[in-house]
């Protein structure tokens, strides 16, 4: 029952930091503090992988393929095409625009067909950043890191920015933390802080990583639900001890 993003900071050595956390179903925002989830700063987007997978079928049945190709777009593939082949944009306004940076990249079906991708390669996770896409109105995971910063003290926000940690499997398109960056340096521009962006390459199982930390330090032990209270006070007992 611990905060997800409390530990993908335990995974990265943090105690304190922003983590910025964006999954399958959802993504989210947390504000750490010595190890204390900041509630009040906490943000979440209901856009992730999911929606991305989805998003990305979208894009390919608007294009040239051929429908039985489509018709071999299992969920297995889709996410298979979107791991391999899709990217975060540093400019996505300038790419859609300029057709020669869309780099295309063909991939095979299980059937033997075969698939060509051009812009969908960075349109398909833009919606992280632009949640209007895939007609969301609420802001994108950057700007939901600047309104979960602005909630905290001046002292806390500038130690946070220079600790911003990412992790989840959606944040491994190549381009996410340069962007990240790139959007969260545009929201403090001349506020004189120091943003620093935290990428570790396995930061896909950070949350299951930074469990497993907590879990085997030896102040952990003081939080366990003992088998004998289990029996005494009943599952509800673990908000007590938690």
């Amino acid at each position: 029952v611990a905060n997800s993003g409390f530990l993908s900071l335990c995974a990265h050595g943090r105690v304190s930091g922003l983590a910025v956390e964006a999954g399958a179903a959802m993504s989210h925002v947390t504000p750490v503090c010595e190890g204390q989830t900041l509630r009040r700063g906490t943000r979440c987007l209901g856009v992730a992988g999911d929606h991305l997978s989805r998003h990305l079928q979208r894009l390919l049945r608007e294009g040239p393929a051929e429908p039985g190709v489509l018709r071999a777009l299992t969920k297995k593939v889709l996410t298979q095409l979107k791991e391999q082949y899709c990217y975060v944009s540093l400019d996505y306004e300038g790419d859609l625009r300029e057709k020669g940076s869309h780099h295309p990249a063909r991939f095979q079906t299980p059937d033997g067909r075969w698939i060509t991708l051009g812009k969908e390669r960075f349109c398909c996770p833009e919606p992280l950043f632009r949640p209007e896409l895939l007609q969301h109105s609420c802001p994108g995971l950057h700007q939901l890191a600047g309104q979960s910063l602005h909630t905290l003290p001046q002292h806390l926000r500038r130690s946070m920015l220079g600790n911003i940690v990412l992790s989840g499997g959606s944040s491994m398109f190549p381009g996410f933390p340069e962007r990240m960056c790139l959007e969260l340096n545009s929201l403090f521009q001349g506020a004189g802080v120091h943003i620093e962006v935290l990428a570790n390459p396995k930061r896909s199982t950070a949350t299951w990583a930074g469990g497993s930390m907590a879990a085997s330090l030896t102040s952990f032990r003081h939080s366990w639900m003992t088998q004998d209270e289990y029996q005494e006070h009943g599952p509800q007992y673990v908000h007590t001890k938690f």
